[in-house]
């Protein structure tokens, strides 16, 4: 065996360890918790970097789990952040001010930032992994035995991150990634019996996909359109639409040339992508190909899980996606909460897909996509589709944890709300893509003067309004994110209508 193979298998033995330690804290009463730890935050988007690069600013996204700052309200708390370049002092300063009733010196000094200054492509944990001497600053600032790290999304480079400061990760092992890919979904979703769209098991090369197409097409054929997903994809950037015509019955040979012949005018959702490069990442990631879902009336929806270190599923929350792109494919935004037509169904699959996961050892959030359809207004029921599990905090952990921690307020699965300490439900809408060419150039700081000069910020006495993120992509994208917060889906959509209104007269 070889040295870097024995070094491997030891990394994993250590991780396994720390992650058992986890567990053992959470089995005794007011085991793990806020209360007097530390907790590393490592927002790295481990992912594919041929897809990230498809999402303008996207390194920047490195702030979106800047709500992590609000935890420090807890004043026995401690809070390290580390970043590929350093954050604009702004913006640390506006998340502190948000947290009523805690001294801004308090919390200020209970909060470790660190930089890697390294705005090369790599992922931050790579950057990381690089810079023993930053490795052993971070360590040298945690506390033994009272510190864990949380993350974007666990890799190996997560697990080996966690073994080296000595410290568990509070995240799921990587060696269970497959469950939150495509196929792996797909599979999940078939040992649940979960409904989710007709498709393939997972390709590597475009003539399988042909044939895993031809498959598909041959057991619908009334299907007008499938998608093509890479198997690793997320946001909906690595999905591509093919559409099928409408032929009289054909022989199987004469369906794989026409199939072909097609997939090189594969529709794609991210702007800028070509058939020569998706097929080469067919040959790397895989791909699957799925039955489109059509429907007069069409959503989609998600539920947020939390699988605890004792095993235990919680629901978080459900959101109505707000999708984007050139075929309503791509991740721009979410409603807080999803319809009540549906929510408490996608709670119970949400649930049955928790209890599998945490069976086969999973850790911490996902979350579970689906399309929900129906004929017509008067139709009564909407049919669920699940499509796909994500085994990382994503598009809607931020906005939700931005409301739970600045209300300290609670979820009821009994009726899928969220409520105050006052008992008022909550809502909001929240998007990582307000963009507009005009907002390019401002700065944070800029940013702060107008929220200040037109009353845009979040007030604590009413727990209402707006808290901004991704401030770091204003000036080179044009690009910001936000959470607007109101007493009722109507005052949400209120206050970020008169976000919009104001940004856009500013900036004209």
């Amino acid at each position: 065996m070889s040295a870097s193979n024995r070094s491997s298998e030891d990394i994993i033995k250590q991780f396994q360890t720390l992650q058992n330690q986890l567990r053992q804290q959470a089995s005794v009463p007011d085991g793990l918790s806020l209360d007097d730890y530390d907790v590393l935050v490592i927002p790295s988007l481990s992912l594919d970097q041929q897809q990230l690069k498809k999402i303008p600013g996207v390194h920047q996204y490195e702030e979106r789990l800047l709500f992590s700052l609000i935890r420090l309200r807890n004043p026995r708390m401690r809070l390290i952040y580390v970043t590929s370049q350093p954050i604009h002092p702004s913006v640390i300063d506006y998340y502190l001010h948000l947290m009523p009733g805690i001294p801004f010196s308090h919390a200020r000094d209970r909060l470790l930032l660190f930089s890697t200054y390294d705005a090369s492509p790599l992922s931050l944990c790579e950057k990381i992994l690089k810079r023993p001497r930053l490795i052993e600053r971070i360590a040298n600032a945690l506390r033994p035995k009272q510190s864990y790290m949380v993350c974007y999304n666990s890799t190996a480079r997560e697990r080996e991150l966690s073994v080296k400061l000595g410290i568990p990760l509070l995240a799921c092992d990587p060696d269970l990634l497959y469950w939150g890919t495509k196929s792996g979904s797909r599979q999940i979703f078939s040992e649940c019996n979960i409904p989710h769209p007709d498709g393939s098991s997972l390709v590597f090369s475009v003539e399988d996909l042909v044939e895993a197409t031809t498959d598909l097409w041959e057991r619908q054929p009334q299907l007008t359109r499938v998608v093509v997903k890479l198997n690793e994809g997320f946001s909906g950037e690595g999905n591509g639409l093919l559409d099928l015509p409408k032929t009289p019955k054909i022989s199987r040979s004469e369906r794989l040339n026409l199939i072909r012949d097609r997939l090189p005018t594969l529709r794609f959702q991210a702007p800028h992508e070509t058939w020569e490069k998706f097929s080469d990442r067919i040959l790397d990631l895989g791909a699957i190909v799925e039955a489109f879902i059509e429907g007069n009336l069409k959503r989609s929806p998600s539920v947020q899980c939390l699988i605890h270190p004792n095993g235990k599923v919680e629901i978080l929350s459900t959101h109505d996606q707000i999708l984007g792109g050139p075929d309503g494919q791509i991740f721009q935004g979410c409603r807080f909460p999803a319809d009540e037509a549906y929510r408490l169904r996608l709670q119970e699959m949400g649930e049955k897909v928790g209890i599998n996961l945490a069976q086969k050892g999973a850790l911490e959030r996902f979350a579970l996509d689906f399309i929900t359809v129906k004929d017509n207004l008067d139709s009564s029921k909407w049919e669920i589709y699940a499509i796909e599990i994500n085994l990382r905090r994503g598009g809607t952990t931020h906005p939700f944890m931005t409301l739970k921690l600045l209300t300290n307020g609670c979820y009821n699965q009994q009726t899928g709300l969220f409520y105050s300490r006052q008992g008022k439900p909550k809502f909001y809408i929240a998007s990582d893509n307000l963009t507009h060419p005009h907002y390019q150039g401002l700065l944070p700081d800029d940013l702060m003067d107008i929220v200040a000069d037109h009353g845009l910020h979040f007030d604590n006495s009413t727990e209402t309004g707006t808290v901004f993120h991704l401030m770091g992509c204003l000036s080179e994208f044009g690009k910001l994110g936000l959470t607007c917060i109101g007493n009722s889906p109507q005052q949400a959509q209120e206050i970020y209508n008169q976000v919009v209104e104001v940004l856009d007269r500013e900036t004209q």
